[in-house]
């Protein structure tokens, strides 16, 4: 090999590297930092449930986050599927065992709604829940201070995307667009018409400069992951 071609092949070398490296274009998780002008709250309630696994394959291959709010009836049926959505990097929360009304019980009855799915969600692998959500939104002083008993930040919704009304994909893109920063929306896990519409919620946010973040248990609003 002549003392020519032996310094050509760093070269060669160095340029190959650069060239891939602009290819593959800068590291998503700088770019997406980058893009984030505030952080909204996305929720799903009742899971876990058939639509799950669909659900959080939509959600990650979207580059989505989102809380999810389990029954403690399906998390102690389903471990596997709650222990998937931590996997999935999502945060899992409270929303009572068995979806009553709460606010037409006694104060027993609603604390055992709630003990008993902080302890199946545990068991199941999910952590301890800091978040709770009472089922249809309805609650009292009661109800709130069982939640605080336990721990929990109650957390309501800014936006209703009406998925459980059956409303349209395009309604519930709709809804979403109307989500600022900071803000939550109520979606349900096993709504099909919810699962098509996370492609363009996503679309619709990075639009927009808005990120998926969790939510924070002392302001009860979407702050940073």
């Amino acid at each position: 090999m002549t003392l020519k071609k032996a310094r050509r092949l760093p070269l060669l070398a160095a340029a190959a590297l650069a060239a891939a490296t602009a290819l593959a274009g800068p590291t998503a998780a700088p770019a997406q930092a980058a893009a984030c002008n505030g952080y909204v709250g996305l929720t799903f309630d009742d899971g876990p449930s058939t639509n799950t696994t669909a659900l959080l394959s939509a959600l990650t291959r979207n580059g989505l986050r989102a809380t999810m709010f389990n029954q403690g009836q399906y998390a102690a049926a389903n471990p596997a599927l709650v222990r998937a959505q931590v996997n999935a990097g999502m945060w899992v929360a409270n929303h009572s065992y068995t979806h009553p009304h709460l606010t037409q019980l006694g104060q027993s009855q609603i604390e055992s709604e709630i003990s008993r799915t902080q302890q199946a969600i545990a068991n199941a692998g999910g952590g301890t829940p800091v978040l709770f959500r009472p089922p249809y939104g309805e609650t009292n002083a009661t109800v709130k201070a069982a939640a605080a008993k336990y721990g929990l930040t109650q957390i309501i919704w800014d936006v209703d995307s009406q998925d459980w009304n059956n409303a349209s994909t395009d309604a519930i893109v709709q809804a979403a667009a109307r989500l600022t920063n900071g803000q939550v929306i109520l979606m349900h896990d096993w709504s099909a018409n919810t699962l098509a519409a996370v492609p363009r919620i996503a679309q619709g946010l990075a639009g927009r400069g808005l990120c998926a973040g969790k939510i924070s248990p002392a302001t009860g609003r979407a702050v940073a992951p």
